[in-house]
Parts: C-alpha cells; sequence; structure tokens
C-alpha cells in the first residue's frame, strides 16, 4: 500500500530517462514509481491536484539561514536613500535597548545614501549603546565609537567603517547569540525557503569569523532538527578558520581538522557535514572582491582574505584531508589563486570525484572558463544578484568586464557544471525568481547584463535540481523525481517552462513536500 498517491498532475521529473509522469507513488518518504507503475496500488491517502505541475524541491546550495533569520528580526535601516533616516531608526530603537547594550542593525549600503555616515554620527543617537550596522553585502559593518573602544589599534578604522576582517574583529566582541535564539532564527528562515519550493539548503560557512554567530552555533541547527523545527535539509559548509594543527599520521594526509576530523559526508538526510568553505576574497558591494584591475573610476582593486600562499595552503590541505572545498572567490584575482590550489591539490593527491565547488565566481575571464572546465569545478552562482545589483556591478566593472559578470551561458559551453542558489539574506531566495533571472538577465533598469550569457528555463531547472543535488553529493537521494529517490517535491501553480519568461517569478508555490510530508 501506498501512502501518498498524487494524481492529476504534470510531473516535469527532470530524469532523462522518463521526462514526464502524471500520478507520483510515494511509500516511506520515497518516490516508489510513476503511472502504470503505481497503477491499481491502494493508498492511505490519495491528492487529486489539478492539473499542476510538480517538480523536484527546488535545493538552494549556498545560504545563510542563521543570519536570515537573525535579520529579520532585528531592525533595518534599508531601504534608505538619505542619511538622517537611518539615524532616525537607530535612535528609534536605542530608545528600547537597555544602557550599555549591543544593538545590530541589518541592510546598511553606503553607497545609496545622500552622505557618508561615520561613527560619529552613530554616536549621536547610541546613548551609550554600542550599535553595529550590518552592511547589505556582510563584508563590511559601520559601527559607533563604543564598538570601536574594544577592537585592536591595527583594525581600526577613523570613519567606522570596517570589511572582512576588521569587520571580523568587531563581531569577535558582540556577545554570542544564545542555542535558543539560534534555533528560532534558523526555524524562521527555514520556513521561508520552504514555503518557496525550497527543501535542501547548504548553510555557506559555521565557525568562522565573519559569520559565526556563536562558538557552539552548530548546536542551534542540532536543536532545530531533533525539536521537529527543521522543516529542510540543511548542509553545513564548515568554514576553514575553524579548522586547527593536528599531527596525524603522514599516511592519512590530514595537517588541519575540525574536532575528531569530521569532514564532508558525516551525518544524515536531515542534517550533515558538507563542504570547507575558504574565504579567497571579500565581496564587489563593499569594493573588496579582490580583481586584477581596479574598479572603475578607482585605485582599488579590492582584497585578498590572506596572502595567496596562505589561501592555497588552505586548499591545498583541505583537499588532501578528504574535503569537498567550497572556495568564495568573487573577483576574477581570487579566482586566479583558488584555480592555482586547485590544481596544485589534484597534482599531489588527484581526487577527481571531489565535486569542489567555486562559491559565487563573480567574474571570470575569458581565459579562466578552460581552467574551470579541466578541473571539473562547479560554479555555485547568485541569478537575483543580476536583478537586485546588476547596474552597480555593471558600472563599477566597466564595458570591457560587464560581460564577465555572473556568467550562465559561458560556463555550460566550456562544460563547467552550474549549479543555482541565493545567498540569502543578501538577496532574494525565492528560487522561480532566480531561474526567471537566470533567462533575463536583466537588472532593475532593464539593463541586459552579459549579453549571450542567457540560459534557457530548462536549464535554469537543472542549476536549481539536478545540478544542486550532484554540488551537495545528494545526487543518489534528490534532484529528480525517480523511483527510488526521497519524495522531495515542489507542486507549482503553472509550468515555468510553458509561461511567459517574465512571470516565472510570480508562479504559484501550492505545496512543498519533504520525504512526502506537506506540513510543515
Amino acid at each position: 500500500m501506498l501512502s501518498t498517491r498524487i494524481t492529476n498532475v504534470n510531473v516535469v521529473t527532470m530524469d532523462p530517462a522518463r521526462p514526464t509522469a502524471h500520478e507520483v507513488g510515494i511509500w516511506q518518504g520515497r518516490v516508489v514509481g510513476l503511472d502504470e507503475e503505481v497503477a491499481g496500488l491502494s493508498a492511505r491517502r490519495t491528492l487529486d491536484l489539478g492539473g499542476a505541475t510538480v517538480l523536484p524541491g527546488f535545493i538552494d546550495a549556498h545560504v545563510h539561514l542563521a543570519w536570515a533569520g537573525l535579520k529579520a528580526e532585528a531592525p533595518g535601516v534599508a531601504p534608505s536613500r538619505r542619511a538622517d533616516d537611518v539615524l532616525r531608526v537607530v535612535a528609534e530603537a536605542v530608545a528600547k535597548a537597555p544602557m550599555g547594550g549591543w544593538i545590530d542593525f541589518g541592510g546598511y549600503d553606503q553607497r545609496t545614501l545622500d552622505r557618508p555616515l561615520t561613527a560619529v554620527d552613530l554616536d549621536t543617537v547610541s546613548d551609550g549603546r554600542k550599535v553595529y550596522l550590518g552592511h547589505i553585502s556582510g563584508h563590511a559593518c559601520l559601527v559607533n565609537s563604543a564598538v570601536l573602544k574594544g577592537l585592536p589599534a591595527e583594525v581600526i578604522s577613523p570613519d567606522g567603517f570596517l570589511a572582512e576582517g576588521a569587520m571580523g574583529a568587531a563581531l569577535k566582541t558582540r556577545p554570542p547569540h544564545s542555542v535558543s535564539a539560534l534555533a528560532a532564527a534558523v526555524e524562521r528562515a527555514a520556513r521561508e525557503c520552504r514555503s518557496e519550493g525550497v527543501t535542501g539548503v547548504a548553510e555557506a560557512g559555521v565557525g568562522g569569523r565573519l559569520f559565526r554567530h556563536s562558538p557552539i552555533e552548530v548546536a542551534a541547527f542540532q536543536l532545530a532538527h531533533e525539536s521537529g523545527r527543521l522543516p529542510l535539509r540543511v548542509q553545513l559548509m564548515v568554514a576553514s578558520d575553524a579548522l586547527h594543527p593536528v599531527e596525524a599520521t603522514a599516511e592519512d594526509t590530514t595537517s588541519r581538522a575540525i574536532d575528531l576530523g569530521l569532514r564532508t559526508g558525516f551525518g544524515d538526510g536531515a542534517l550533515s557535514l558538507g563542504s570547507l568553505k575558504v574565504f579567497t576574497d571579500g565581496g564587489m558591494m563593499a569594493r573588496t572582491a579582490a580583481l586584477t584591475s581596479p574598479y572603475l573610476g578607482t585605485d582599488g582593486s579590492g582584497q585578498l582574505m590572506d596572502e595567496a600562499e596562505v589561501l592555497q595552503d588552505t586548499i591545498v590541505a583541505g583537499h588532501l584531508a578528504g574535503w569537498q572545498l567550497a572556495v568564495h572567490a568573487i573577483g576574477d584575482r581570487a579566482l586566479d589563486v583558488a584555480l592555482d590550489a586547485f590544481e596544485k591539490a589534484q597534482k599531489l593527491s588527484p581526487r577527481p570525484e571531489a565535486r569542489h565547488r567555486v562559491e559565487h565566481a563573480g567574474l571570470v575571464r575569458p581565459d579562466q572558463l578552460p581552467r574551470l572546465a579541466a578541473l571539473g569545478i562547479t560554479v555555485v552562482i547568485q541569478p537575483s544578484f543580476l536583478r537586485h545589483y546588476g547596474d552597480d556591478y555593471a558600472t563599477v566593472m566597466g564595458e570591457d568586464r560587464a560581460g564577465w559578470l555572473y556568467r550562465g551561458r559561458a560556463f555550460l559551453d566550456h562544460g563547467v557544471r552550474v549549479v543555482g542558489s541565493s545567498d540569502r539574506p543578501v538577496a532574494n531566495g525565492a528560487p522561480l525568481r532566480a531561474i526567471q533571472f537566470m533567462v533575463e538577465r536583466a537588472s532593475e533598469s532593464g539593463r541586459i547584463i552579459g549579453p549571450g550569457e542567457e540560459l534557457t528555463v530548462e536549464q535554469g531547472l537543472h542549476a536549481y535540481t539536478v545540478e544542486a543535488a550532484r554540488a551537495c553529493h545528494w545526487d543518489t537521494d534528490a534532484g529528480s523525481v525517480s523511483p527510488g529517490k526521497r519524495a522531495d517535491l515542489v507542486v507549482l501553480g503553472d509550468d515555468p517552462r510553458r509561461v511567459d519568461v517574465s512571470r516565472i517569478g510570480e508562479i504559484e508555490v501550492v505545496r512543498t513536500f519533504l520525504e512526502g510530508d506537506d506540513e510543515f
């Protein structure tokens, strides 16, 4: 007997062996058959979905659930065009906060304001509190003098704007969030993901100085899971700065590890360890992504997170220790560092099925494309960045480089696997919107970013299902509606392949099933 029969549906299986179906049979959380394979079998529950479209559940391969959940509850200063409006929001929150306490704000973006804000400006409305305005990119912040006083002299910026490592130093002085508060934040963000048709995510960096919310933050994911408050699958990327030196045998080729030698693959279908996250550079919005040529109209070309040799040693050590690598590289100079390291690592110890990833791949020169392909690297891109930030990115790259931003078709033409993701809360996380932007590649002003880099709708769906599952090593259990795989499904009010491209992002997500369960 089936536990659930889903009937009268348009199933887009994403399985080339059987592309379509009209009925799905589920038993013990798995797809057991399609159409005639389950015909005549009784079922405890039959769902007639009236011709709706069913796809494999979307997988968002790069998110920040804890950050997204916390940001949703924190006072926000976006969107703001006037510096005085930001200060007003800060003053209102300060009035409700305990004296001497720390107050987080989200959504700060210095690029949109009528005048620069400084620590001195914040001091005028802080009234004894420590004020931290997190930058929309996650790679910078603006703090007041009360926060600056606790920082090492070498990282202090007179105006209070701190980027990358300096931001990390400020975050180290922030009181940690409790595990219960983080679990609630994770649940809050995960429920939003699930409502958008997402059934699995990769949390992009736990334990690192840039995104750490507690020294024991993984316990929050465990708590959410154990208490039934994790309504999707989560794979945790471990930040490379959470590793420490170990003295293992030479035979084990492990020189750095987290405690007990845990690495990629540990865990179960609901909560597991994924990649080792290595930051090589910053972000474009903070102008810290490392470029080979300066941002247009400036002398700055961003920054690497450390000396190139140090970053490469970290990547190689992670490879030798058996990790899948997820290397954050937005600028083309950072990508050079990553590619050199991958080449060295694979020569020392060939692991063709390591499925190493480059996160973002924001600016990729033509000569870097064949190198990515030769190394078998998967790129995990954020299509929504094109819509929300494309105008700014294209402007600071200039006409010669704008076509290299968050590529699409050039990757596929060179044989590079493409995975879709959101980087939520940096950008809108809805997969259907991102797939629309993969096809349109239009910024908010209507500017086409990288003409010729457009993907088809089918390729966009592939990036959020089949390729995302493979990138997370979930391909034997997820990514297509196939017998034996988990019944992780999304039910849509229309078929993304059949509507006008401009309507894809507006398609209703009717239901989302996780192992056949649509209650969450």
